[in-house]
């Protein structure tokens, strides 16, 4: 008679799935509480205790330890010495385990958890019980996954056993779970060391969305979603309207996000290709649209709109004017869905708390042969901004420089933007020359560049910068400093009347 041995966290579906199981003949193991819910459902069960000859002890953290379990599980069926070992032990063949974990994942997720109940919520047996029967997936069937029930009682039925190629793959699951929960253990333990930058390192993400492509047709993609709190991501995000998200949609809504959270007046942000063509900031939000709108009118189309507050009717009818892929905000009025979804494929997504930037989590890049981790940049400025040029700015300069620099920290460098009256008015972005991104922000601004200011994510190596700018007429210079040439950008400041501020801290973002 074969014998499955039943022990699990989550009972949905495992009263169908244990009685279907014993009708076909196969004799029922279990534990504790799973044991009980079986047996009241009128499945006749053999308690753990009763194969290993032993109770139960330390509140349950010690039940399926023992070898006639593992030695039921781990011996080769067609060993001779291991069928031999097993007949003199008296220990019988265990050849099916169903079983899922103690919830650590939605445990450590708790509010006001403690830590013990943490501790309590990491599993031993079970890990070890499906590593076991994983491990000899060539004679056991090991099912962590309510959802592949059905599968195995089909094959069950259809040919007394399940099939080479199906064992081997729900080994697979097995590995790639007790990874996982394994992960967000190390990682919580991380967390209570302050270990940013461990030994070895791991992380945790689930919840597979597959992606009809990559950033290119030829490119097979999907999106994994990190563990914890998702407020304020496009992975939280809750589609109201649209086609399904593209590999290049989620990755450029990101880079909406990063720019929106620098923001806490109502701001709007346009972005195309992950870089911003148009970000405005006002009294309201569709005085914040028409300033980012203006800023470029022609790469606004087919951008993102990302919004941090409500979007109204109003705001609605001047988005609708033209073509957009996405809007995001943290709500929408009812008269403003009815105008945006008048359009079939624009997507809209509603992002609850969306200037949330408490993140604890890393920047990750992947290089070939490795990843690159560093901390989010999530400071703004160096200790304090320092006036470098005999001219102070004005305070109006003041705020179009600091708006600047919350700007120009979502464009790829090298990049420059020019400002005025909290609105972006020429960006320059990408170029391997810094003064190439400054000709490129003022010959986008054209003749609006006179009187603004410019914000630059990184120092000015030369002085033609500052010789341009001045050309252009625009005021006042944000920029990190540290450039050997520094006095001499001082000194062409000081010559064109232009005031220049050193934040003591670059942005760079490649």
């Amino acid at each position: 008679m074969k014998r499955a041995l039943i022990s699990v966290y989550d009972k949905n579906g495992i009263v169908d799935f244990a009685l279907n199981l014993s009708k076909l003949g196969w004799e029922i193991i279990s534990t504790g509480g799973t044991s009980k819910i079986l047996k009241e459902a009128g499945i006749e069960v053999i308690d753990v205790d009763q194969i290993t000859k032993f109770p139960e002890i330390l509140d349950g953290r010690v039940k399926t330890l023992h070898p006639n379990i593992h030695g039921g599980l781990l011996y080769k069926r067609d060993n001779e010495e291991h069928v031999k070992t097993l007949k003199n032990l008296n220990i019988d063949s265990i050849d099916m385990v169903v079983n899922n974990l103690y919830p650590f994942e939605e445990t450590v997720k708790r509010e006001g958890v403690t830590h013990e109940e943490i501790i309590e919520n990491i599993d031993i047996g079970g890990p070890s019980m499906i590593r076991a029967a994983a491990k000899n997936y060539k004679y056991v069937t090991v099912v962590v996954d309510s959802s592949d029930y059905e599968m195995v009682l089909d094959e069950l039925k259809i040919r007394g056993e399940t099939t080479f190629e199906t064992r081997q793959y729900l080994a697979r699951k097995v590995f790639q779970y007790t990874a996982y929960y394994d992960s967000l253990i190390s990682n919580y333990f991380n967390g209570l060391e302050h270990s940013s930058f461990p030994e070895t390192i791991t992380f945790s993400f689930k919840d597979k969305q597959e992606l009809r492509y990559g950033e290119n047709p030829h490119q097979k993609a999907a999106f994994y979603k990190e563990v914890g709190n998702l407020e304020g991501t496009i992975a939280g995000a809750i589609k109201l309207h649209g086609k399904e998200l593209s590999f290049n949609n989620i990755n450029d809504g990101n880079g909406a996000l990063e720019i929106l959270k620098e923001f806490d007046e109502p701001t709007i942000a346009a972005i195309k290709h992950a870089n911003p063509c148009g970000i405005g900031s006002g009294k309201d939000l569709i005085e914040a649209y028409n300033k980012a709108y203006e800023c470029d009118k022609i790469s606004i189309f087919g951008g993102i709109i990302a919004a941090n507050r409500e979007v109204d009717e109003e705001l609605a009818a001047r988005i609708n004017e033209i073509f957009v892929e996405i809007v995001m905000a943290p709500s929408f009025t009812k008269k403003a869905l009815a105008i945006l979804t008048s359009k079939k494929n624009i997507r809209i997504l509603q992002i609850s708390n969306i200037t949330k930037k408490d993140y604890p989590n890393f920047d990750i890049k992947k290089v070939l042969g490795g990843i690159l981790i560093q901390e989010r940049d999530t400071r703004l400025l160096g200790e304090e901004l320092k006036v470098v040029t005999n001219r102070k700015p004005t305070d109006e300069e003041m705020e179009d420089l600091i708006f600047g620099w919350k700007a120009v920290k979502g464009a790829k460098s090298n990049s420059v933007l020019l400002a005025k009256d909290k609105g972006t008015i020429g960006i320059g972005m990408g170029e391997v020359n810094r003064v190439w991104a400054v000709e490129a922000a003022i010959q986008r601004a054209g003749e609006k560049a006179k009187g603004s200011v410019l914000a630059s994510d990184g120092f000015f190596p030369f002085k033609d910068s500052v010789e341009a700018l001045a050309k252009a007429g625009v005021t006042a210079i944000i920029q990190p400093g540290g450039s050997i040439r520094d006095e001499e950008t001082i000194i062409e400041s000081d010559k064109n009347n232009i005031a220049m501020v050193f934040t003591g801290m670059r942005h760079f973002k490649h």
